[in-house]
């Protein structure tokens, strides 16, 4: 058939209209719908489908496949075996031999019941093999537990026998070479311990003028002991002083110092800090001793340099000085004749290097500053040793409306009187602050309370001894807090070992874990604390504030 064909089409009665249509090619075969045949012609006839392209379902982006129906195709077959078979019995005119036969007999017939029970035995024996061998590996386990347990608890032991033996050491070491401030009280409060022991064994043992020329000598043996500690004292606090002028003198001459983002510190030193360390070489070069005399000429000639750039009376003085150990020198004079005179020296320079005009470094690091009107406002007033002072040098108990004595003044006072150690207690309020400071929640009682006020409350409220355990040892006790959830505070505080202590702030409720006895015991301390630390009017807010919160909690 042509592409184009011309259809005469009829548009009226008498009138007809040619019409030229395009044949379209089909692109796909129609698919076969049937048909039939003619049975006398032959000729076969095929059902006519639509000539309509099928409609295309839409593009989803997404490649499909169709598939069969997966069903089973069942079929039967007959099959032959390889070897056919057959069975002959014995019969009349036919021998069949019976020696490879099998005689089976039927067994002991058993019911479903009996079934089960040997079911069920069997089952208990499983059970109870399973059962030994889990208790074994549990009593192995427990065994290896408890071995640990016994070796951690023997480590434990060892490590606080040790801590003790260490701290025995420690403080034996402070009696026997004190340095500080501390491990002097620490030896005069052996001292009074002493003496309280022997004038009781005295008084015990001796009457009449046997016991006073006992207790005369034992007055003498004490003066001569104090004597003693007083000359520690002076060699000590030579040695200190000339280990605060060095710890100056470095912080000095100390860069500058900052931490970069990735954890890296960086150094930079300034022309204050080269000024601080050049000053600080001049001041170990003229301190050191032994030296030959030409070293010794050329470190004086260096600080005369050094001074000269500053025209003011206390340069003229060094250079003076310096001229005349020079001259000193040349005359062949005596090195302990020219002591005196190098100290001298040394006193002066160090003024020079503590003058801002010289080291610039020193300005942020003098207690006194140079203008004196900033002092006015800061000065308070000693009346037992009649000095002006910071307030830092005065010591505030809790039960003090004025600024009294200085603590230099309250220590000469306990060491002659008294003599009582604060060493153990100032190790308890140490350990005291860095734990509040480790809450980060701003706590603030806890540094208003001062070293007689703890003592007071250690000594007289809780009785020198642990709450739970009445361990007494004050090397081993801590105070944390009694509630977690609050800020430390005389009211708010239990005394007790550091194995006790770290059990007691794991614990979550405090009513479930401990008896109504003890809560009330605890209890009737903090009243008595509050009675005490009420005196103190920078308490007074925060004592009415936990009454007001502690009423809140019981309307709760």
């Amino acid at each position: 058939m042509p592409d184009v064909i011309t259809v005469r089409v009829q548009t009226g009665s008498d009138s007809f209209q040619e019409v030229v249509v395009k044949i379209e090619r089909p692109t796909y075969n129609k698919p076969f719908l049937g048909g039939f045949r003619n049975v006398s012609t032959g000729v076969e006839f095929h059902n006519a489908g639509s000539q309509t392209k099928p409609k295309k379902r839409p593009d989803k982006g997404i490649q499909l496949f169709s598939k069969e129906i997966q069903t089973v195709v069942e079929k039967n077959m007959r099959q032959q075996t390889r070897n056919t078979t057959s069975t002959q019995m014995t019969k009349t005119g036919l021998y069949v031999s019976n020696m490879t036969d099998k005689l089976i007999t039927p067994g002991k017939y058993f019911t479903a019941e009996e079934y089960h029970k040997r079911r069920l035995e069997a089952v208990i024996v499983l059970q109870k093999y399973f059962r030994r061998w889990h208790a074994i590996n549990l009593v192995q386990n427990l065994r290896e537990q408890k071995w640990l347990r016994l070796a951690w608890e023997a480590q434990e032991e060892l490590r606080k026998k040790r801590e003790k033996e260490e701290k025995l050491r420690r403080e034996y070491e402070k009696k026997l070479n004190p340095k500080t401030k501390e491990d002097f009280e620490l030896l005069y409060h052996e001292l009074e311990l002493w003496m309280q022991e022997e004038t009781e064994r005295i008084n015990r043992t001796l009457t009449g003028a046997k016991r006073k020329a006992a207790l005369c000598a034992l007055l003498e043996e004490e003066t001569e002991l104090i004597a003693c500690i007083g000359m520690h004292k002076i060699d000590a606090n030579l040695e200190n002083q000339q280990k605060a002028i060095l710890r100056f003198l470095h912080k000095c001459a100390q860069p500058r110092m900052w931490k970069a983002f990735d954890g890296k510190i960086t150094e930079m030193d300034t022309p204050n800090s080269l000024r601080g360390k050049e000053l600080l070489e001049i001041y170990h070069s003229i301190n050191t001793k032994d030296i030959p005399k030409d070293e010794r000429i050329s470190v004086l000639l260096a600080l005369k340099c050094t001074v000269k750039e500053h025209e003011c009376k206390l340069t003229q003085e060094i250079v003076a000085l310096i001229d005349r150990e020079i001259d000193l020198m040349s005359r062949e004079v005596k090195e302990c004749n020219l002591e005196g005179l190098r100290e001298r020296i040394c006193t002066l320079f160090l003024q020079y290097i503590k003058i801002p005009e010289f080291n610039p470094g020193v300005a942020g690091l003098l207690k006194v500053p140079p203008d004196p009107l900033k002092l006015y406002k800061n000065v308070y007033f000693c009346h037992s040793c009649e000095k002006y002072l910071a307030p830092t040098e005065f010591l505030i108990p809790a039960n003090a409306r004025t600024i009294g004595r200085c603590r230099s003044c309250y220590r000469l006072d306990n060491e002659a009187r008294q003599r009582e150690s604060y060493w153990k207690y100032r190790l308890i309020l140490e350990n005291l602050r860095k734990s509040e400071v480790d809450y980060q929640d701003d706590s603030k009682i806890v540094f208003l309370v001062q070293l007689p006020d703890l003592k007071y409350l250690i000594e007289n409220i809780w009785n020198c001894q642990s709450a739970l355990s009445a361990y007494s040892d004050l090397y081993d006790l801590v105070m944390v807090r009694w509630d977690k959830q609050h800020e430390w505070s005389p009211w708010n505080t239990i005394l007790l070992t550091k194995e006790e202590a770290d059990a007691h702030l794991k614990l979550c409720n405090l009513q479930k874990t401990y008896e109504a006895p003890f809560i009330c015991k605890v209890e009737q301390k903090h009243i008595r604390a509050k009675n005490y630390f009420a005196q103190i009017p920078a308490m007074s807010s925060y004592l009415h504030r936990s009454n007001n919160q502690a009423n809140a909690n019981s309307y709760k």
